[in-house]
């Protein structure tokens, strides 16, 4: 099928149909689970009031910067806006929402037009949309290069537009893509609805999650039996081994040796005699000891070999083993 486009010399240029976009249900609408209420084949609708412009591009926040621009423009809040991104700038057309009270599910044929969309062609055309005796027309001032909106009665503004200079474009809302409304605050709405029921149905995950592992845990403790013999023998030859161990620990050589050195320095004390060292390596015993040179010798049972030299105190160094 073709359509013509109109240009003000009167001629035709012909514009091939191609597959039409609509709508689709976004990721919100899934975790909402509203997609059965999705409306992807919006009634085209003119609204009363209508307002365009173009706003810097800040990648990122163009919703933002839309939203903002559109709010000033309408002097509240609560606009619907749409917009495309296109030569550093975000081109958007909005309306207050109050005007869409009786057209909820509806879109503007007039926003095909916006550079980037479907039924764009250059910034030298006006594009015209007609409904109900109401017109509207998106053109390109030529000097300054904004985008002008115009609204009014069909039988007072289509002459005036057709007399300016310029190719003319009937928007076709039957071949044109749709491009739905946006509206900032039912966006909010409906994320906030996907995320309560995002975390209902995780705690419920989680709940089912818990009851398995305590219903586990239940029939573990109760229902399965347990083969105790071999714990219990392990636990009877560790405490073997610590009773032998024990009994090696008291039948040490500690006393024995606490005793020698008590003798030591008992028989030493008679002679002005020190102990400087004992030492126990398995079964054999080291000791040194300082006696006056006249016991070089040795007394009682401490004997050994004197080391040559004299200490400093005058005494001599004698080291002796068993």
């Amino acid at each position: 099928m073709i359509f013509p486009k109109k240009n003000n010399a009167g001629g035709n240029s012909p514009v091939v149909e191609k597959e039409r976009l609509m709508p689709r249900p976004g990721v919100s609408d899934y975790m909402a689970g509203e997609v059965d209420r999705f409306v992807s084949d919006l009634s085209p609708y003119l609204p009363q009031e209508l307002i365009g412009g173009a706003v810097p591009h800040v990648a990122g926040s163009e919703e933002e910067t839309v939203w903002n621009a559109a709010s000033q423009a309408c002097a509240t809040e609560k606009v619907h806006y749409a917009y495309t991104v296109q030569d550093g700038k975000c081109w958007y057309l909005a309306c207050p929402s109050a005007m869409l009270a009786s057209n909820p599910d509806s879109w503007c044929p007039l926003v095909a037009a916006l550079p980037g969309n479907s039924e764009y062609w250059d910034r030298e055309t006006v594009y015209l949309y007609e409904q109900e005796g109401l017109a509207s027309a998106l053109r390109w001032d030529p000097d300054t290069g904004r985008m002008q909106v115009y609204l009014g009665a069909a039988r007072t503004l289509l002459p005036k537009i057709q007399s300016m200079d310029a190719n003319f474009v009937t928007v076709n809302p039957e071949v044109a893509d749709i491009v739905p409304w946006r509206n900032r605050m039912l966006n909010t709405e409906r994320l906030s609805r996907a995320t309560a029921k995002a975390l209902l149905f995780t705690g419920i995950l989680l709940t089912l999650v818990i009851f398995a592992f305590l219903a586990y845990q239940y029939m573990a403790t109760n229902f399965i039996k347990r083969d105790l013999a071999k714990v219990e023998r392990e636990t009877q030859s560790t405490s073997q081994q610590l009773m032998i161990k024990a009994y090696d620990a008291l039948q040490s050589d500690t006393i024995k040796h606490m005793v020698r050195i008590q003798e030591l320095l008992d028989e030493l004390k008679t002679v002005d005699g020190t102990l400087v060292k004992y030492e126990v390596n398995g079964a054999k015993v080291q000791w040194e000891v300082l006696l006056p040179p006249a016991y070089g010798q040795g007394i009682g049972t401490v004997k050994g070999e004197v080391q040559p030299g004299i200490e400093k105190d005058g005494r001599v160094r004698v080291k002796g083993s068993r």
